[in-house]
């Protein structure tokens, strides 16, 4: 299973309401778990498995569960931003390395394409590019910070 697939399986729990789902196969342990406290977030565990053990066979996903409470609407000077999310957990970083300088500062103009950040999962570098165009308006985390799935990273004046 690669980073791709992780990230996939990620994404589909979330979305699917799950609370828990733990996957075992040949030489790898995954657990996720989701919507385990109100704060929303999720925590996943990845475990490789020694060859010579015997290996279980896979679990099922469990029983979908309603749906937390949605967070109240942002406060109307926010709601014309448009905000840029992480698609994977990981660690932020606003520069490709230490000595290169940050990727976009608030003001900086984008477009659709430009590289905002990176976010390394897994000791893999993953650079994230802009959906939009416009401008930077606010910058949500700090450099080198741990990010969960969905979090806004930024926000983005569109006009």
């Amino acid at each position: 299973m690669d980073i791709k697939e992780i990230q996939n399986l990620i994404k589909f729990v979330a979305k699917s309401g799950a609370s828990e789902v733990k996957l075992e196969m040949d030489d790898i342990k995954i657990t996720i778990k989701t919507g385990a406290d109100d704060k929303g977030e999720s925590t996943t565990y990845v475990q490789q498995i020694p060859m010579n053990q015997p290996v279980a066979q896979p679990v099922a996903a469990a029983a979908p569960v309603a749906e937390p409470a949605k967070e109240a609407p942002a406060a109307s000077e926010d709601s014309k931003f448009i905000t840029i999310k992480s698609p994977i957990i990981g660690t932020f970083y606003r520069k490709p390395s230490p000595d290169k300088p940050m990727f976009v500062e608030v003001g900086s103009k984008i477009g659709e394409g430009d590289v905002l950040c990176v976010i390394e999962a897994m000791k893999l570098f993953n650079e994230i590019e802009s959906e939009v165009s416009g401008k930077i308006v606010k910058i949500l985390v700090d450099d080198s910070s741990p990010v969960e799935f969905d979090q806004p990273l930024f926000l983005v004046d569109p006009s």
